[in-house]
């Protein structure tokens, strides 16, 4: 079992309980699901570097991802409905910790600079978004075989009802907000 999956089950989910107030275990919100999404507008010229960033994906979230494609054709962008813009994957489960924990322990630490991530990312209804520069920063990345810098959305999809009670389960996670 992963060690953040332990630490939810026996310090966060009791602290929850505690400072909400829940009558049941079962109102307790925990972390459903992560999102990572690799948009990348210059995919639509080269196919090439679109395969680079959908196995450097997988090579991070540990399963594969799906290529997004466009829903309308903007001519702006010089995209057409269909192309492919992108690569996104969706964690449940076991792999969800997993990345989660690598990511709060591993990866955000070796931010340059990194003095906590925004506590006003949250959307209102108990869920958090999280931007990263750069895909450097997760272990599995080699450095010499990086061909160009890359960045992601981490979106944090909790049961919980308010953006209060998803900020206390991030925070009592691991997650580490500006003071």
């Amino acid at each position: 079992m992963a060690r953040l999956k332990e630490k939810y089950i026996n310090e966060v989910a009791p602290a929850m309980m505690e400072k909400f107030q829940y009558k049941s275990v079962m109102e307790i919100p925990k972390l459903e699901k992560v999102i990572i999404n690799m948009g990348m507008g210059d995919a639509k010229d080269n196919q090439k570097e679109l395969e680079v960033a959908v196995k450097e994906l997988a090579t991070i979230a540990g399963q594969k991802p799906v290529i997004t494609r466009a829903k309308k054709s903007v001519s702006n962008f010089k995209v057409r409905e269909g192309m492919p813009v992108g690569a996104k994957t969706t964690l449940r489960g076991e792999n969800m910790y997993e990345f989660t924990d690598k990511l709060l322990n591993v990866a955000l630490p070796r931010v340059r600079d990194f003095r906590g991530v925004s506590s006003k990312a949250f959307d209102g209804r108990g869920n958090y978004s999280l931007g990263i520069k750069e895909q450097l920063i997760f272990p599995e990345i080699e450095y010499d075989k990086v061909d160009k810098v890359r960045g992601m959305d981490i979106i944090f999809v909790t049961t919980a009802k308010t953006d209060e009670e998803s900020r206390e389960l991030l925070k009592l996670m691991g997650m580490p907000f500006v003071k």
